[in-house]
């Protein structure tokens, strides 16, 4: 392992730690160094800090750098939907079905193993099982996914993600007809303490914003369009429940009588953000899918 040693400035005396070891290296983002402190291979005066810690004058820091990790993914041939893709970032459309990264249980198959193949230049922030991965989408929402090339990609991206500055519209089919033509769904999303493997809204949740608009008013259904402000995990399925109109197709949130259709009617349509490197905006668009679509047309035909 390779070691440096840092002492602190007087201009750099106050700055919080991960930010002056971002600027040591202009290939060190703040995420990496933050992993880095959290995993002990930063010492400051011989003593573990925590990411937030404030330099002082004459700290002297000593930087144990980690041989990187091979990564023990393995790479598989797919026939991957790139919609954009440079040195930087990958915008990949991803289809229903397909789990995002590999996990207990989901260990091949999965986008990341389609990206390794595709390309081998992936941001390692996430670690060895979720390369390049900045946010997710269920397996059974479709829709575009951004993913970062490398660590200084992947840090601006999530700082985007973070100031809610991304824009992330998803169509969706809700059963119920909303009265309404527009909506903000505040309410903190957490754990659901009956059920572990399911999302609620609580009291003690974290911020979770969800807006939206009504597209199409079917008989007993509505198209909407929701907008996400910010990123929770099931977050429109969830927010959509808890206004009493539950996705189409929904295995987890939806009613026991639902639409037979594979999962949920959702498919994240439009994603934009400012691009990491040249600072301009760029947005693009996944048309549904043909079943999604044919789903539309025949509620149309049957109303």
């Amino acid at each position: 392992m390779e070691k440096m040693e840092h002492t602190i400035l007087e201009e750099q005396a106050g700055e919080r730690i991960d930010k002056v070891l971002s600027t040591l290296n202009k290939e060190w983002s703040r995420t990496q160094a933050q992993a880095w402190i959290k995993e002990g291979h930063v010492l400051v005066n011989e003593e573990q800090i925590k990411t937030n810690y404030k330099c002082s004058f004459n700290d002297r820091i000593v930087i144990t750098i980690p041989e990187p990790e091979e990564l023990d993914v393995v790479p598989e041939n797919m026939d991957l939907e790139i919609y954009y893709e440079d040195q930087d970032v990958l915008v990949v459309n991803k289809p229903k079905g397909m789990v995002v990264h590999p996990a207990p249980g989901h260990l091949t198959g999965t986008l990341v193993n389609g990206l390794m193949a595709h390309c081998k230049d992936l941001s390692g922030i996430n670690g060895v099982m979720r390369p390049g991965i900045v946010h997710r989408i269920d397996k059974d929402t479709s829709g575009l996914l951004m993913v970062a090339k490398n660590d200084l990609a992947h840090e601006s991206l999530v700082n985007q993600l973070v100031e809610k500055t991304v824009t992330r519209k998803y169509r969706a089919i809700v059963h119920g007809v909303i009265p309404h033509d527009y909506g903000t769904i505040e309410a903190p999303i957490a754990r659901d303490q009956k059920d572990r493997q399911s999302m609620a809204v609580t009291d003690n949740g974290k911020h979770a914003v969800t807006h939206f608009h009504v597209l199409d008013r079917f008989t007993n259904f509505t198209f909407v369009e929701c907008q996400l402000e910010t990123g929770r995990t099931h977050q429109i399925r969830v927010h959509m429940k808890y206004i009493g109109y539950p996705l189409a197709g929904d295995p987890k949130y939806g009613p026991r009588k639902t639409l037979d259709i594979g999962g949920q009617a959702l498919h994240a349509g439009i994603l934009g953000f400012v691009h990491p490197r040249s600072g301009e905006y760029m947005e693009f668009e996944a048309p549904l899918p043909p079943d999604f679509q044919q789903l539309v047309d025949q509620m149309k035909n049957n109303r």
